[in-house]
């Protein structure tokens, strides 16, 4: 689907490579960009975010604008885009003219933006997300996971095995019980690095992150991410040795949430990190 077929849509807009050289958008590693300019692939991910008809979608460094335009052209009602490159922002200021009212452009740093409050809802992140910034704005997006309607996101393929991981893999660590506590998440698709101008080294995946009202299981977030990284960070150590950092009696803990101490972090399930949260909570209440 050309972007002219679309109601509403311009009758037709310029190459993704000529408004590349026209602006002097080399890609820059020290942001982390790879552009994806194949438009079956940025089709494909606008698609894998439903319905955009309604409330906002938000876009994460778009760069020249290759996934932007798929979600306007897939119907998208409102895409607030937010980039940091200054130079990005220039050429993606033509394509909001192309599509007056519906596109926004935030110029700024993502880490420093709320995408729970920009828009009207209902809220979705659709994004090729910065290689070097991904991880961090996840967790920072975590808390505010209820408010979001859904996340369609793009990582190296690492990260996404590892936000997917089940217990018992050596991908499952703190990311994955962080996120699967507060989501349901899948893995969708990879895109070689072939797809991406410059071609990273590794390949990437799209992941479809969706949001539950409340979390999986019963459990203060702090604590959970402190248990978490007791355990993770010391993940060849039995239980009973590595969350004495966490906590000063961990075999009490242990036995509290009915957790064998000779097991390892990567075996307990996130309702068995949630236990421990809540038994760490008990034995404070206690003065433990």
């Amino acid at each position: 689907m050309s972007d002219a077929s679309v109601a509403g849509g311009p009758p037709a807009l310029p190459p993704l490579r000529d408004v590349i050289a026209r602006h002097g958008l080399a890609a820059r590693r020290a942001l982390g960009q790879h552009f994806l300019l194949d438009l079956n692939l940025t089709g494909r991910i606008a698609r894998a975010a439903g319905n955009l008809a309604t409330g906002t979608t938000i876009e994460i460094g778009p760069g020249p604008g290759g996934l932007t335009r798929a979600l306007l052209a897939q119907g998208a009602r409102k895409v607030i885009a937010i980039e940091l490159d200054p130079r990005c922002v220039e050429a993606l200021r033509e394509l909001a003219a192309a599509y007056p009212g519906r596109l926004e452009i935030v110029a700024g740093d993502a880490m420093t933006v709320d995408p729970e409050k920009l828009g009207d809802g209902p809220r979705r992140i659709v994004a090729n997300l910065p290689y070097n910034v991904s991880t961090a704005l996840l967790a920072r997006w975590l808390p505010a996971l209820p408010q979001l309607e859904r996340l369609v996101l793009m990582f190296q393929k690492e990260v996404a095995e590892r936000l997917t991981a089940a217990p018992g893999s050596r991908d499952y660590g703190r990311l994955s019980v962080a996120l699967q506590w507060r989501a349901d998440v899948k893995r969708l698709f990879d895109l070689p690095p072939r797809a991406f101008t410059p071609p990273p080294k590794v390949t990437s995946s799209v992941v479809d992150i969706r949001p539950l009202a409340k979390p999986r299981f019963p459990a203060d977030a702090q604590l959970l991410e402190r248990l978490t990284a007791a355990a993770f960070n010391q993940r060849r150590k039995m239980l009973r040795q590595s969350l004495r950092s966490a906590v000063p009696d961990a075999a009490a803990l242990l036995a509290a949430a009915g957790i064998d101490g000779t097991a390892r972090a990567e075996d307990l399930s996130v309702e068995q990190f949630c236990a421990l949260a809540r038994a760490l909570a008990e034995m404070r209440g206690r003065g433990g």
